[in-house]
Order: C-alpha cells, then structure tokens, then sequence
C-alpha cells in the first residue's frame, strides 16, 4: 500500500508538473502573440507621420515640402506610402533632388515598408518647353536609328542604363488589351526556363495586373538589408509585380509619372540576381510605360502579341512603330488566339480570322514567330495559377511556347554576340 501510495503521489506530482509546464507555454505564446500585435500597431504608419517626415525636407522654394503647395494625396496601406510631388516642367530639374530625399524620409520612417515617390513635371498653359530656345533657326530632330554611342546627357535615351546582373531585357507587348499578353509573357519566360536560361518575369501592367492570378501567389515582397525588394520566386523564376503590393481590387488611379516612377523602382529597386533574359509584360498601348522602359534601359527587343483580326493588327502596327522610333528591335509577332480547336470532335474554326499576324509580319519585314490557339487548357491552366508549361509540360501547348521560345534564344544570342 506504501508503494502504490508513493506511486501515486509521484505521479500526481509530475502530472501537476506537466499541466503548470503547459499553462507556462500557453501563457508565453499568448504574451508573445500579444506583444506582436502591440508591435504591428506601433508600427502602424499613418498619414501625419509621413507629412511630419517630409517638413524635413527642404525645397527650391525656401519652405518645407508639405507647405509649399506640391504634394499630391498621400496614401498610405499596410505599411506602403504612395504620392506624387506636381510641379511645373521647368523646374523639374531642381526638383529631383527634393524627390530623392523625399522618399529617403519617408523610407526612414518605422513600419513603413515601400514607398513609391514620384515627380510630376507638367507645362503651364503658355510657357516654354524645357530647355527651349529661339536665335533664329531649328536644329531639326535627328532620326532614331542615327544615334551613337555617347548620346548626350539632356536626350531620353542618354539616361538608359543596364540592370547589374541582367545580360537581356525583353518586352512582351500589345497594341491593345484583351489578346492574351500576359498568359503569353509568362508562358514565354517559362519556355526560355526550359531552354536552359535563367529567367525572371516582370510585371509592368502597372493599371491591370495580371501575373500574381496567372501564378497563384499574392504575397507581399520582403525587402533585403538594404532596402530593396526580394522577388517572388515561383516556378523556379523571381517574378515582380505591382500586384503584390496592393489588393487585388484596388483601382490604380495614377498619371503618367507615377507609373513611369514605378516601373523605374521595380527594375532597378529589385534584388534580381543573375539573369540571362527578364522578360517584361507591358501594358497594352503605346504610352508613358513603354517610353519609360525604351528610355531607362537597353532592350534587346520587344515580342508584339496579336489575334488574327484586323482591329488587333492595327493596333500591333502602333506598337511595332513606336518600338522602332526608340531604336528597339522587334523580335517578331505572335498570333494569339489564332484557330480554335474543338476538343470534343477536332474541328477547326477561326473565330478571329487567321493568318493576319504572319501576313503583317511578313509586311513588315519582322520575324512571324508562330500561332497559339484559343483552347481550353490554356485557359482553365492559367486562371487555376499553373500554366500549361508547368500543368501540361509534354503538352502540345507547351511544345508551341517552346518553338516560339527558341527563335527569341537564338535572336538573343546573335544580338549578345554582336556587342
């Protein structure tokens, strides 16, 4: 009886103990838990802690940013700072430093985990243009094509510069929306993966965003020790977008310089890594977007994507001509959508027309790279966030992207060979 008595007081004893020692761990979890909560809400960042960083920063016009009348509305979400400084076109210049410093106060400033600071330089009704001049006689404006090396520093395309790590860049575009660019891009990058390139997508349709649905991720960035964002990594490729850093829902209501300021920040404020090829996907048009991205950096070419009929087409020439006025190389012309294949009986149809793309490359004088059907696969692959390269690799759809894949290779390659 003395025994079991022992025995039982022993384990009566480490019961006891047990049940203190899990007590012990609840109660640290939940204060871990709740001084993580009171740490997110001092952290929280708000709109008078940003003016209040910015009355740090001095202007041209001898007061305080916040006072001198140029902030546009400052928005601020889960952690992430967005406004434009707005000022004539002739100041513009002496406003780059403001803006620069701008956002180091605001990047300063604890919790606050990207800011995107743009300058708007606009021409008042009636005055001159920037660095205009009038003794007497025009200087003309030389063709693009007769540009050389050692572009002045006062032209647009004086201010391209390389991205440390990137040997090519190229753009997927499209006269207009609605032709399937983006599941194009990123089916591209993944075929140019394939073929053995290290390859990274960007995603520069900065009003409507597509990647982060046609992969399946919408996390939010992480930024290294100094400052810059890491890149998703998702099928073996970094990948950027606008998306991921603002709810899918949110309407992108920005001009022309807040856009030109983003996509500047996500090539070059990005922890890329070592490249081969960052394949792009442009905004649908010829705009702010893709001058920026011509005038910032040296592309290698850009990849025109089209359906068969004619209201696309006229807009590919569009897009075709404006590459060409920046000095970039069109790689060639994709016809999207090209036929439709019915999956049940094999009947061909084409819905859209066909063959306008290769006939208007073949106008043009640019290479005709290949058609891509209107097919289901394609379709349910991308809107599930697996496309077909990785869904269906042995697929015939994949084989298609492939071929396309491997004429852009071998213009890269013969371009690199040639510098």
């Amino acid at each position: 009886m003395t025994g079991l008595a022992e025995k039982f007081d022993g384990n009566s004893y480490a019961n006891e103990a047990l049940r203190c020692k899990s007590v012990d761990r609840s109660v640290h979890a939940r204060m871990k838990a709740r001084k993580r909560s009171i740490r997110r809400i001092q952290l929280a960042v708000d709109k008078s802690q940003v003016v209040a960083a910015l009355g740090a920063v001095a202007t041209p016009r001898g007061v305080p940013l916040p006072q001198a009348g140029v902030l546009s509305d400052i928005a601020v979400t889960d952690g992430k700072v967005f406004f434009s400084i707005n000022v004539d076109a002739s100041e513009a210049r002496a406003w780059e430093d403001v803006r620069a410093k701008a956002d180091a106060a605001v990047r300063g400033i604890p919790g606050v985990v990207t800011a995107l600071v743009a300058l708007t330089a606009e021409k008042k009704p009636g005055s001159a243009p920037v660095g205009s001049h009038n003794h007497g006689h025009s200087h003309g404006v030389k063709p693009v094509a007769s540009r050389q090396q050692g572009t002045p520093a006062d032209s647009p395309m004086g201010k391209q510069q390389s991205i440390p790590g990137i040997a090519s860049i190229i753009a997927v575009a499209s006269g207009k929306g609605g032709v399937g660019k983006s599941t194009t891009a990123l089916n591209l990058a993944l075929a140019l993966r394939d073929l053995g390139l290290r390859v990274g997508l960007l995603d520069a349709d900065i009003y409507g965003p597509s990647v982060p649905r046609l992969i399946g991720m919408n996390e939010k960035p992480k930024l290294s020790d100094d400052k810059k964002m890491i890149p998703i990594e998702r099928f073996g490729m970094p990948i950027m977008s606008i998306g991921f850093l603002v709810a899918e829902e949110t309407a992108m209501v920005w001009r022309g310089p807040m856009v030109m300021s983003a996509i500047r920040q996500m090539l070059w404020d990005v922890v890329w890594g070592e490249l081969d090829v960052l394949v792009v996907d442009m905004p649908p048009g010829t705009g702010d977007a893709q001058l920026t991205l011509a005038q910032q950096v040296p592309l290698r070419g850009a990849v025109i994507v089209s359906t068969p009929q004619d209201l696309a087409l006229i807009d590919a020439r569009r897009g075709i001509s404006m590459f060409a006025k920046v000095d970039v190389p069109t790689l060639g012309i994709i016809e999207n959508m090209s036929y439709f294949e019915c999956p049940e009986c094999g009947t061909r149809s084409d819905i859209f027309g066909h063959g306008g793309a290769q006939h208007e490359a073949e106008r043009l004088n640019v290479p005709f790279l290949g058609e891509v059907p209107l097919h289901m696969s394609i379709r349910t692959a991308s809107d599930a966030g697996t496309p077909v390269l990785e869904s269906d690799p042995k697929g015939t759809h994949a084989a298609i992207y492939r071929a396309i894949a491997g004429q852009i290779k071998e213009q890269l390659q013969r371009a690199l060979a040639d510098v």
